[in-house]
C-alpha cells in the first residue's frame, strides 16, 4: 500500500448526489480494497501507476482548507463524508484527518451526513454528538463473512459494523444501512433487514454497478470462489427485470420490518 501526503486546495464540494449538497473526502483511494469499487474513476486524478486500492493520498491539509471554505460558505446544506473513499479507512488510525474535518464542522454547526464500512467511526461519538444534524450510515453487503473477505478484504467485520450502528443509534445519533452493491445471488436482504431492525432507522440500497471498469476483478473473484454464479451474474447484473424485482423486494421488507426505504440506486 502506497501512502502519500498531498495537500488540498479545495474541501468542501458541490455535489450532484440527491442526498447531499457537498461531498468531503478525506483522502484519495482507499485502503479497504474492495473488488467492486465504482470510484476507480478517480486514479485519473492522480499520477500513480498503482492499482486502484494499492495508494492512497492524504489530504493532510484537509481540516484548515475546510475551515477557511465554512468560514466564507453563505449557502449551508448536508455535507456527505465520504463519497468516493472511505473517511474512517485503516489511515485513518493515523493521520485522525477525519477527526479534524469533524471539529471544524462543528464548529461552524454544519449539517452532516457520513457513509463508512469501518466501526472507527465509533473513536468519533464525542465529535458527532456535538453536531445537530447528523446521520451515520453503516453499508453492509453481506451478512456473510467469507463473502465479506473476499469481496471487501480489508474493512470492518460484519460484527463491528452491526456493533457500529447499535451504538451509535444508542446514543442518539440517526442511523442508516446502505445495502450496496447488493451482489446477486450472495446478498441476503431480507437477513440484513432483520439484523439492523431497531438499529437503523432507515434503509439505503443500491444495485451492482459494473459501469465504472470493476467487471474484471468481479469475474475474476466469481472464477476463483464462485464459479457456479459466472454465468448468472452475466445474465442477471444488466436485466432491468432482476433489478425490477429487486425493488420490489425491498419495498416488501421495508414494510416488513417497519424500516422506511429511502431509496434505491440503479445504473
Amino acid at each position: 500500500m502506497i501512502l502519500r501526503e498531498i495537500a488540498a486546495k479545495s474541501i468542501l464540494i458541490k455535489s450532484n448526489l440527491p442526498e447531499s449538497d457537498y461531498c468531503i473526502n478525506p483522502y484519495v483511494g482507499c485502503m479497504h480494497g474492495c473488488v467492486y469499487c465504482y470510484a476507480r474513476f478517480m486514479r485519473r486524478f492522480t499520477n500513480h501507476r498503482e492499482r486502484w486500492g494499492e495508494f492512497v493520498d492524504v489530504k493532510v491539509n484537509a481540516g484548515e482548507v475546510l475551515r477557511k471554505e465554512l468560514a466564507r460558505t453563505q449557502q449551508r446544506g448536508v455535507a456527505l463524508l465520504g463519497s468516493v473513499t472511505d473517511a474512517y479507512q485503516p489511515a485513518e488510525r493515523k493521520y485522525k484527518i477525519t477527526r479534524a474535518l469533524l471539529t471544524a464542522l462543528v464548529e461552524a454547526r454544519f449539517p452532516l451526513s457520513i457513509l463508512t464500512k469501518s466501526d472507527l467511526v465509533l473513536r468519533d461519538l464525542d465529535l458527532l454528538k456535538q453536531l445537530e444534524d447528523c446521520t451515520v450510515g453503516l453499508t453492509i453487503t453481506t451478512l456473510d463473512e467469507e463473502v465479506r473477505r473476499r469481496f471487501e478484504p480489508r474493512s470492518s467485520s460484519v460484527a463491528k459494523r452491526l456493533n457500529a450502528l447499535r451504538v451509535l443509534h444508542e446514543n442518539g445519533i440517526t442511523t442508516y444501512v446502505f445495502i450496496g452493491p447488493i451482489l446477486p445471488y450472495l446478498t441476503d436482504i431480507r437477513a440484513i433487514f432483520g439484523a439492523v431492525r431497531g438499529i437503523a432507522d432507515t434503509v439505503w440500497a443500491e444495485a451492482l454497478n459494473i459501469r465504472c471498469g470493476n467487471w474484471a476483478d468481479i469475474e475474476h473473484v466469481l472464477k476463483q470462489h464462485y464459479p457456479n454464479l459466472l454465468s448468472q451474474y452475466k445474465a442477471t447484473v444488466r436485466d432491468n427485470r432482476y433489478w425490477d424485482e429487486i425493488g420490489r423486494e425491498l419495498s416488501r421488507l421495508s414494510k416488513e420490518f417497519q424500516i422506511p426505504l429511502v431509496g434505491f440506486y440503479r445504473h
